[in-house]
């Protein structure tokens, strides 16, 4: 396996964990992003982009990075908190009037980018292919009745939280989603990052590998227990009702990817991600100023037990912190061990894009074969700890780099 690009020497450790995820652990195809004080110092890419052609995998190879995608649409918020124009604690219905109904009229801002909003999921049978639709979409969360007295439970809104804070974005700035995502962020950080792909883009595009079933005698996570066991529960309805037009690869249909998907269908690589998070590393940029930048990376809601996830799981304002679930029952063990100071979302299958202000780093990490669980899997957290080991970092033993 040939490793390319560039590794400062001090991150030796993030190049050979990234060659062992390919010798040892399975990867297909990959890309690990890191950046210090805005300066590249690691952007390694190697494998395979689509194992049917056996394309490679190039350095402007790019791919789903699913809910890392929450990350971009929580900043597109932040930005707007920051400069006034949308508040925490107003109702999401004093910007979207039509939201105010079915028990959702003290909804707030804070409670959607919490997963307090009791909107994980949506009950009524979506149409096939109208997750691709936004009217459609934002017009049955809209008219949907939540599963639990918002503010009061915190649930992952898997599916849900894009349109949520999507909407209000649109409704705040007076733009289209995805042109205030490209006009305010990756038009100004000069990222590869694209929610609603141009058809130019699509050859660079890496297919998704689905993960491997998990071996014999391995726990089932509990999640995928209670998916299976119960199909009005949370966790099935957010797989199994999702308005695609297909369960097995819908996701990779030029459709799809055309689509503006603020909570799943941001298309990059790491460079893309670590490039969005390092403004927020460095003190904000010129995205979100000191104060916002300090609220949006606190730890905002936090609970043993998502009623999604079914893990422990700590947020931080539509981002999530370190959360350690590696002591817990078996099928309740994922986890992403980061520093106190770190903020960013991981996608489903383990990519992951964070910022560090206390380390002044940001990362990312992207590929195209998943890995199991609903969080982070061996290989991201591997480079993860590469890193905070590179950076001088104790131990991850008490649930944080220290």
């Amino acid at each position: 396996m040939t490793i390319q690009g560039i590794c400062d020497a001090r991150f030796q450790g993030v190049r050979d964990e990234f060659a062992r995820n390919f010798a040892e652990r399975g990867e297909v195809g990959a890309s690990v992003c890191v950046m210090m004080e805005g300066r590249t110092v690691v952007d390694l890419w190697g494998g395979v982009a689509d194992r049917h052609t056996r394309r490679p995998w190039e350095r402007d190879t790019i791919g789903l990075v699913w809910s890392c995608t929450k990350g971009a649409t929580a900043l597109c918020a932040h930005i707007l908190i920051a400069r006034g124009l949308l508040d925490l604690d107003r109702t999401v219905a004093s910007y979207w009037p039509e939201f105010a109904q079915a028990g959702k009229e003290n909804i707030t801002v804070r409670m959607v980018l919490n997963h307090q909003a009791g909107l994980p999921a949506i009950r009524s049978p979506l149409v096939a292919g109208g997750l691709y639709d936004w009217q459609y979409m934002t017009g049955v969360l809209a008219a949907e009745t939540p599963f639990w007295e918002p503010g009061t439970r915190q649930g992952y809104h898997a599916t849900t939280f894009g349109h949520l804070v999507g909407e209000v974005v649109q409704r705040a700035s007076g733009k289209a989603f995805d042109v205030f995502f490209r006009d305010e962020v990756a038009g100004p950080l000069g990222l590869d990052f694209h929610l609603g792909l141009a058809e130019e883009h699509e050859p660079r595009v890496a297919p998704t590998i689905r993960a491997d079933p998990p071996p014999p005698g391995e726990p089932r996570s509990r999640f995928l227990t209670v998916m299976a066991n119960d199909p009005q529960s949370i966790p099935a309805l957010t797989v199994r009702n999702t308005g695609r037009r297909t369960a097995a690869s819908d996701h990779d249909s030029p459709e799809a990817h055309r689509a503006v998907l603020p909570s799943q269908g941001g298309i990059t690589n790491a460079r893309g991600l670590a490039g969005l998070y390092a403004p927020l590393a460095l003190g904000g940029g010129q995205l979100v100023d000191a104060d916002t930048l300090k609220q949006m990376s606190a730890v905002s809601s936090a609970i043993g037990v998502d009623a999604t996830l079914l893990i422990g799981l700590r947020i931080a304002l539509g981002f999530w912190k370190s959360s350690d679930n590696r002591s817990g029952p078996p099928g309740a063990r994922d986890s992403m061990i980061l520093s106190e100071e770190a903020f960013g979302h991981p996608g489903m299958g383990g990519s992951l894009g964070f910022a560090d202000p206390g380390a002044q780093m940001s990362f990312g990490y992207t590929m195209n074969k998943q890995g199991r669980g609903v969080c982070l899997n061996e290989r991201g957290q591997c480079l993860v700890d590469a890193v905070y080991q590179a950076l001088g970092y104790r131990t991850n033993r008490l649930g944080r780099w220290l």
